[in-house]
């Protein structure tokens, strides 16, 4: 069976994260979409330990606490609320939360994403989602998880990823390298699919990528076949997101001094853009309703390709920028 990573006890302070004046706004607009539940700083990490419901592995437990001290024009909850994020393996009753993170995972196009979701969770070695411990209502607040695009490429919903990505490609300069990473390079190419909700507490990240990446790792190792053991031995991952774009980015005239060129709504997302081997951004039919001071940006997709050996200098640089936040 594989290793379940253990972290060590460390306390967190809840600060806001952002990249740009903006980046509360973005939150605040997905957000509303995505859920309503108040969502703060994680804080003091256990020990993994067995489910004791026997489906599935209950990986870190992290406390919360929500503690505001903004000014009162932001004020938009006063009080504390206190949660217990857990991490665990994807198991078939998160099949409605998973496939609700990961509605708009493709635009607005009709494809299998009831193939997709059974895919991820049927994969139970790579993968993590969220949720709030002795929830009733088994809320999926987080999903990562890495496929092997080799594996799955006669399945469905992976021929509609294929085909859906090669449509929306109007970069000629990457075209190749994206037909290449499709074709014949798939069966080392991972296709890394992290969702979650907008207001969830930044301090996760790290230990949710720190999950993942470790994760398949040990797989390279502990699955009972060489073939499944290659199946991880990824040497690309293709990332799959949104960001918001200033309307005259290309032409730079409209644009003030303060404006941000791109808004990162995942703030990692910054991160792998800048490691990236290449990248290209795609208009979007499905647009979410923007606030005042998102009048000028419009949404984009955005697909990366980032190498695997980039991933260390990933996760040291989220660490570093969330401790620092």
């Amino acid at each position: 069976m594989p290793r379940k990573p253990v972290r060590h006890r460390r306390l967190m302070k809840y600060q806001p994260l952002t990249f740009s004046p903006f980046a509360r706004q973005v939150a605040r607009v997905a957000s509303s979409c995505m859920s309503n539940r108040q969502m703060h700083s994680p804080d003091l990490p256990k020990k993994s330990q067995p489910n004791s419901a026997g489906n599935g592995l209950r990986k870190n437990t992290l406390k919360v606490k929500n503690e505001h001290s903004e000014s009162s024009d932001e004020e938009e909850f006063d009080g504390t609320v206190q949660a217990d994020f857990a991490f665990f393996d994807p198991k078939p009753d998160d099949f409605h939360g998973v496939k609700t993170l990961l509605q708009t995972y493709l635009d607005d196009i009709e494809w299998d994403l009831s193939g997709f979701v059974d895919l991820v969770l049927e994969q139970t070695t790579v993968g993590t989602v969220v949720k709030i411990e002795d929830d009733e209502d088994n809320g999926i607040f987080a999903l990562a998880t890495a496929l092997n695009l080799g594996r799955y490429k006669d399945h469905k919903c992976f021929m509609e990823v294929k085909e859906f990505l090669l449509k929306v490609s109007q970069e000629k300069d990457v075209i190749d390298d994206l037909r290449s990473l499709l074709g014949k390079e798939a069966e080392s190419v991972g296709l890394l699919v992290s969702q979650r909700v907008m207001n969830l507490p930044p301090q996760l990240l790290p230990p949710l990528y720190d999950a993942l990446f470790d994760e398949v790792s040990w797989a390279t190792e502990d699955e009972p076949t060489e073939e499944l053991r290659n199946f991880f031995r990824f040497k690309f991952y293709i990332i799959v997101s949104k960001v918001y774009k200033h309307k005259n980015a290309h032409q730079k005239k409209g644009m003030s001094a303060s404006d941000e060129e791109i808004i990162y709504i995942k703030p990692e997302d910054e991160i792998f853009h800048e490691l990236s081997s290449w990248s290209f951004e795609f208009s979007l039919h499905t647009q979410q309703l923007a606030t005042h001071e998102l009048r000028d940006y419009r949404q984009m997709g955005l697909v990366m390709a980032v190498k695997a050996d980039k991933i260390p200098a990933f996760r040291q640089q989220l660490k570093s920028f969330v401790e620092g936040s």
